[in-house]
């Protein structure tokens, strides 16, 4: 299954959406997962990563 943005679990832009529907796992977990990896690494810049992702991931169905 290719790495789409998700049109169904979209809360922003469909990219943790998409990465969960990829993997198999809760879109909600997922999110929690970036978020939480976004705030406790300063080696992670959630913010651009998600813009970048946004960007190159393709819209699914």
């Amino acid at each position: 299954m290719p790495l789409l943005r998700s049109r169904k679990d979209r809360v922003i832009a469909g990219v943790c959406g998409g990465i969960a529907r990829w993997l198999g796992w809760d879109p909600t977990l997922v999110r929690i997962l970036y978020v939480l990896a976004s705030i406790f690494s300063a080696a992670f810049p959630g913010l651009i990563v998600y813009v970048v992702l946004w960007i190159v991931m393709p819209e699914g169905d």
